[in-house]
């Protein structure tokens, strides 16, 4: 990992003071680059020395040996492609790289949630009597397939990636509403006001988002998800291949938790498109 995708896998083992100055370098890491270590101590509200014990704390001198890291981090790759692929990777290095760090950013990710929180979250869905997922930007794709996900589940589901339209399923909400709310970063201001605005009308809001961002502290419960992945810079890749395969592990408890009745319903759900399609091909 570059030295930006340590900062952010390791943001749970920072102490209080550390992690400050690890979320002013990951909100904008060009301008930590330039900062001199008063300014960046300035910025994060601590003292010149925890920035040098932060910068000790990832195998480096000191700060202006960390700066030199940070800003070959940001050297590596293509800005607003991929931090993994070059500019003069070709087809076979790029989709290798692709698949490679995709695989081992979802490695990561796996890591970092926590079962009993996809517990948890299980029991409020399978409770829920209507169910709404939220979405934003690269998220918004990541809420329609939530939608076409739960929606063979038998409960009133519904998806918006309009703030417009959002806000005006929070203010119908009730106490048997269940709003699922994806966001990379968990800083997008659009979304946090949504979820505030959800639970003052008594619904539940699911948060899959970052650790101990402004969303996960707004929510009911917030599965959270560590992708070593800057969308402020980069397209959304991994971390949204991880906000999907979270969506899997949901819709997968939540049909293990209706049982084996539930799964005749499915069935039938299946034999009923099942005329949509040709016939497979027999030597499959």
């Amino acid at each position: 990992m570059n030295t930006l995708e340590k900062i952010q896998s390791n943001l749970s083992n920072f102490s209080k003071s550390e992690r400050k100055v690890a979320e002013v370098i990951l909100t904008s890491p060009q301008t930590a680059i330039h900062a001199s270590i008063a300014t960046l101590a300035k910025m994060a509200d601590v003292s010149e020395p925890t920035v040098n014990r932060f910068c000790r704390r990832l195998d480096t001198k000191g700060f202006p040996d960390f700066k030199l890291h940070l800003a070959q981090s940001l050297a590596n790759g293509t800005p607003y492609v991929s931090r993994h692929v070059d500019e003069d990777d070709g087809p076979d290095s790029y989709t290798n790289k692709i698949f490679e760090s995709s695989m081992a950013a979802l490695d990561t990710a796996r890591q970092s949630v926590d079962p009993m929180a996809v517990n948890r979250a299980v029991d409020i869905l399978t409770q829920a009597q209507h169910i709404s997922f939220f979405g934003l930007g690269a998220s918004s794709s990541v809420a329609h397939d939530a939608q076409n996900k739960f929606f063979r589940f038998n409960v009133p589901v519904t998806c918006f990636d309009d703030v417009l339209m959002m806000r005006m399923s929070c203010i119908n909400a009730t106490t048997g509403s269940v709003l699922v709310l994806f966001s990379h970063t968990g800083r997008t201001k659009a979304m946090v006001e949504v979820a505030k605005l959800a639970r003052d009308n008594n619904a539940q809001v699911i948060a899959i988002t970052a650790k101990d961002s402004p969303l996960a502290r707004e929510a009911t419960l917030a599965i959270t998800v560590e992708v070593p992945e800057d969308t402020d810079m980069f397209i959304p890749m991994a971390s949204r291949l991880a906000h999907l395969t979270v969506i899997d592990v949901l819709a997968t408890g939540f049909t293990l938790r209706r049982g084996p009745r539930f799964r005749d319903s499915l069935k039938r759900v299946k034999e009923a498109i099942r005329e949509s399609r040709f016939e497979k091909p027999s030597h499959i």
